[in-house]
């Protein structure tokens, strides 16, 4: 098998130059959208795209950076807020309608604990999977091989080093379930806080226009 082939296919590699060559084609994209104007929103999400051709509707606040961006898979709605850095020397999925809080990092690639055999060179990536609907607190770190079920929360600063189920919230180091979310946190803003009349009817027209 070649390198990227054992990479690819979740083994240990040891990055050859094929590797550089498509770490450095993603990081000639990478300097293109991290130096447009911030103002210029869709000019950046057209360099997003160029960056992460397996995306819909995604939209990112620059900086942005990952190591390859074609092993990263986007559903509609992603939003990545400053400062994101996705390591996806294993497959990075994510599902729709997903945020990224500013400072987030996810990281696939590992290498051994023992020093001997990590001296020599050789590496690996396991997949984080991220389901629909969650919401990362910023300034997480999800690390490799973690699956975290949709319409889950993870708070800010954590460290997910494990997997996290659906409709949870999760946070701290390392990261652990604090509570479910239920139909109570609905229209909940802020702890406790109710949220206004005039906004939680926008919401029900959207979430339930019919009014079912």
């Amino acid at each position: 098998m070649t390198q990227i082939e054992r990479r690819d296919s979740g083994l240990a590699y040891i990055a050859d130059e094929s590797m550089f060559e498509e770490m450095v084609a993603c990081r000639k994209k990478l300097k293109a959208l991290n130096a447009i104007d911030r103002w210029e929103q869709d000019r950046i999400n057209e360099a997003a795209k160029q960056v992460v051709p397996d995306s819909q509707d995604m939209t990112v606040i620059p900086p942005f950076y990952c190591e390859y961006g074609t092993h990263i898979h986007l559903g509609k709605g992603f939003f990545a807020n400053y400062n994101c850095t996705l390591v996806d020397v294993g497959p990075i999925t994510i599902g729709d309608d997903c945020l990224l809080g500013p400072d987030v990092s996810i990281y696939t690639a590992g290498h051994p604990v023992h020093p001997g055999t990590r001296s020599t060179g050789w590496e690996y990536g396991k997949p984080v999977t991220i389901g629909d609907r969650c919401w990362i607190g910023g300034s997480t770190v999800i690390l490799p091989g973690v699956t975290i079920g949709s319409g889950t929360v993870v708070g800010a600063g954590s460290v997910v080093t494990r997997d996290l189920p659906e409709n949870v919230v999760a946070a701290g180091n390392p990261c652990r379930v604090i509570r479910p979310i239920t139909q109570e946190d609905a229209r909940m803003l802020y702890r406790r806080e109710p949220i206004d009349d005039e906004a939680w009817q926008d919401i029900c027209q959207k979430t339930n226009p019919e009014g079912q």
